[in-house]
């Protein structure tokens, strides 16, 4: 016969109001959830400035590491440095003769160089279903861009925003579905730069040099 322990029944009622207490919201409590975005990202179709571009990444650009720090929200970490980098890495490639990374503008040595270029992720928000009532994974993220000349003079300094969302009902997993999300605004914030960047009016101005 299976023994029965008793010993509960000798605790005090305050300690077996605490014992069952941590029963009931211990399987409530979450624990962080981490999410790597990764995807892919087509070559934009437009065509190729004959120009060499230098582009600057600071470090927060490269390892942008998003932490939610509202109490009233799930605790998340998004790393999205990897993924915006492997979208710049694609875009801009398509949009210019040759594109050279830098550590600084104008570098040392950039002779051959005929525009600078520093992207700047300046805010990124996320909403959940459960947060929105909405069946969707919602994704915002800004970007501050800047150009400038070969001698290190500001050309343009403009904000890009991207916007991406994907139904819940087709994802396996929040993790699956913000990542889907963030893909989508990341492919509308490639496909907003490489289609509005000659249409920047100082931009636009800067290139009749080359007309």
């Amino acid at each position: 016969m299976k023994r029965v322990n008793r010993n509960l029944g000798r605790l005090p009622k305050t300690l077996l109001s605490i014992f069952f207490a941590g029963c009931i919201t211990l399987p409530m409590t979450g624990c962080k959830s981490t999410l790597q975005v990764q995807g892919n990202f087509p070559s934009p179709l437009v065509n190729q400035l004959p120009l060499t571009m230098g582009v600057k990444y600071n470090p927060q650009f490269r390892e942008f590491n998003y932490v939610e720090k509202n109490e009233k929200r799930d605790d998340w970490e998004i790393g999205i440095g990897s993924a915006q980098m492997a979208l710049f890495d694609t875009v801009l490639p398509a949009m210019f003769k040759q594109v050279i990374a830098i550590n600084e503008i104008p570098p040392s040595e950039g002779d051959n160089i005929d525009l600078y270029f520093e992207p700047t992720l300046e805010e990124f928000q996320y909403n959940m279903p459960r947060e929105t009532k909405i069946n969707m994974y919602e994704v915002w993220i800004k970007y501050n861009m800047k150009v400038y000349d070969k001698h290190g003079q500001l050309i343009a300094d403009w904000i890009l925003t991207a916007y991406g969302k994907t139904p819940s009902a087709f994802m396996k997993s929040e993790e699956s579905a913000l990542n889907e999300a963030l893909v989508v605004a990341l492919r509308d914030a490639g496909a907003g730069l490489a289609l509005r960047f000659a249409h920047v009016p100082e931009i636009n101005s800067w290139l009749e040099q080359y007309k």
